[in-house]
């Protein structure tokens, strides 16, 4: 698994293809270093890579050690195990991310299929690089790089929740805009509001029916009209019309938002306060 792992991640990456998803050899000797030549770790021998590795195996699969080890530690001494082994040519870094995540879901951790350590990583390298370097240094005390890798689990939840938060408060403005607006009627709207939430939901005339109590005609004309505006794909599985949720509907939204602002402003409306309350409802959410 981990060898399909190491394919996964460096396809078309490698200078030599046949060396994805092996170990390295005793002629490809590797060295963890900076441009300078200055060598930060030596990794072990090629020749005790397969014993290593399967005692790395037995490990992630929780057969050693016979004391409870905490699962977020776990998959931190694997996310260090196989760097510190560097057994492939290339690719080390991310194949030893990669494990770190499949210890985590493995465990029911399955927030972190929307976590992502690597982008914390990328912007403190140092810290990360000292992390291990510490950890060697000190008769290979794992304390240093789960503390730190700690660190960047907790950091990497708090960007997620910011985003989270960022995303719940477009949506609200978006809500906000489209009743301002009025650009579609209220069963348009629900889907709408439910079509940002569920982005990769498929809808049909006769769900849309069924949701809203309408004749199948006006549900046809709902979605059709949605279609026409960009705000729904229209695609054909057999004889049923399946509309689905396009990747860049808030864009969308906005734009035909943008598109009726601009019409308000270059009529004389016969309410000019009116006009002005919706422009700033628009602009404000």
């Amino acid at each position: 698994m981990v060898f399909a792992i190491h394919r996964s991640v460096t396809e078309n990456t490698l200078d030599v293809a046949s060396a994805a998803g092996r170990f390295r050899t005793p002629e490809e000797k590797r060295f963890v270093g900076n441009d300078s030549g200055e060598v930060f770790h030596d990794p072990p021998p090629a020749e005790e890579l397969p014993e290593r590795f399967k005692a790395m195996c037995d490990f992630g699969n929780g057969q050693t050690p016979d004391f409870f080890v905490h699962p977020v530690v776990r998959a931190i001494i694997l996310h260090f195990w196989l760097a510190y082994d560097h057994p492939f040519v290339d690719g080390n870094g991310r194949t030893a991310r990669a494990l770190f995540y499949w210890a985590m879901l493995k465990s029911g951790y399955w927030l972190f299929e929307f976590i992502s350590i690597s982008n914390i990583l990328r912007k403190a390298p140092i810290k990360y690089l000292r992390s291990f370097l510490y950890t060697e240094t000190d008769e290979n005390d794992l304390t240093y790089f789960i503390v730190a890798q700690t660190k960047v689990i907790q950091h990497a939840i708090g960007e997620l929740h910011e985003y989270i938060d960022r995303k719940s408060k477009e949506l609200r403005e978006l809500e906000s805009q489209l009743r301002a607006l009025d650009l579609f009627n209220h069963r348009q709207v629900d889907l709408i509001r439910h079509a940002l939430k569920h982005p990769f939901q498929h809808y049909t005339i006769e769900s849309h029916r069924s949701s809203h109590n309408v004749v199948y005609q006006t549900a046809r004309t709902d979605l059709l009209d949605l279609h026409s505006r960009g705000v729904l794909e229209r695609k054909k599985k057999g004889k049923q019309m399946i509309f689905a949720v396009p990747v860049d509907l808030a864009e969308k939204l906005k734009k035909l938002g943008q598109i009726v602002v601009g019409k308000l402003t270059a009529s004389d409306a016969t309410h000019p306060c009116e006009t002005e309350s919706t422009l700033i409802s628009f602009v404000l959410g």
